[in-house]
């Protein structure tokens, strides 16, 4: 398991629960595309947080990718902690977890 991965998907998943939270509390509307891009940003690093999988290297790049743009999209808002979601995401991608998991 790789935590750096696991605790972008972890991070974003709450994050949009408190999306969803001050949406709702506002009475406004969801963007439908902002959750599409956090729930597969999220799911992406969940799966990348595997290390046996296939593929993962290029999840966790896509991950980084869609949480980032999010991120910068909702700065005045949620955006800072989804965008450390997409640089932890990235991290993951680009080293070698060791077998403990960090």
């Amino acid at each position: 398991m790789d935590l750096w991965a696991a605790s972008a998907a972890v991070l974003t998943w709450i994050m949009l629960g408190v999306y969803l939270a001050l949406i709702n509390e506002q009475d406004g509307n969801v963007a439908v595309w902002f959750v599409a891009i956090l729930v597969l940003g999220a799911v992406a690093a969940g799966y990348g947080a595997v290390t046996a999988v296939p593929h993962r290297r290029p999840a966790l790049v896509v991950a980084g990718l869609l949480l980032g743009a999010a991120g910068l999209v909702g700065i005045a808002s949620i955006g800072l902690p989804v965008l450390v979601a997409g640089v932890l995401c990235l991290v993951a991608a680009v080293r070698r977890p060791t077998a403990g998991g960090s």
